[in-house]
């Protein structure tokens, strides 16, 4: 938990700062292969060439999730009006509901171009385990169903899916685009 309370530390200091264009201190991020919302494969290279705001969560999130995908979609809106493409991305931490065909509605509420993944444990591990995700079940709401504990930063990844910086959930929109900036170019014209 110690380890965990100051890497946040460390993140909030360098999002705060203005540092930019500076690798993280850390490894993160790496190779995955998983099935979109629409049955395609899909790995960490975005297919058309952008920036990617990377997200672990679940589509019917009541949770943090709720947070932190309408800041994602605001952003790529917002980077998008200034010229840098960017696709919202979410790899689910709950499998059993998050499978093609039922996340279509719910991710389109937050943005029409948001691309969910999933795959199978094997594949999704491979996921949680280059990002460092830990995910737990929390509790069974009589609403919403499982409710999970699980990683939360957004991830800024370059279009060849390497990891540019990361953002902690409680920025706002505004902050992200100010920081993505300085790692996306603007797209070719």
């Amino acid at each position: 938990m110690l380890a965990r309370l100051t890497l946040v530390t460390a993140l909030l200091a360098a999002t705060t700062s203005g540092a930019g264009n500076s690798p993280l201190p850390f490894a993160v991020g790496g190779a995955f292969e998983l099935t979109d919302q629409h049955g395609q494969r899909r790995s960490q290279i975005d297919p058309d060439g952008h920036g990617q705001l990377l997200f672990f969560g679940y589509a019917n999130c009541p949770g943090i999730c709720s947070a932190a995908m309408p800041m994602m979609a605001d952003a790529v809106d917002r980077l998008k009006a200034e010229g840098r493409t960017v696709t919202p991305v979410m790899i689910t931490v709950d499998p059993d509901r998050d499978r093609p065909g039922s996340m279509d509605e719910p991710l389109a509420r937050y943005h029409a171009d948001f691309i969910g993944l999933t795959g199978s444990e094997a594949d999704l591990q491979t996921a949680y385990d280059a990002f460092s995700i830990e995910k737990e079940l929390a509790y069974v709401d009589p609403e919403y169903g499982p409710v999970y504990t699980h990683g939360s930063f957004v991830y800024l990844l370059s279009a060849k899916g390497e990891v540019l910086t990361l953002f902690p959930p409680i920025l706002t929109s505004d902050r992200v685009v100010e920081l993505a900036r300085k790692y996306l170019p603007e797209d070719a014209r």
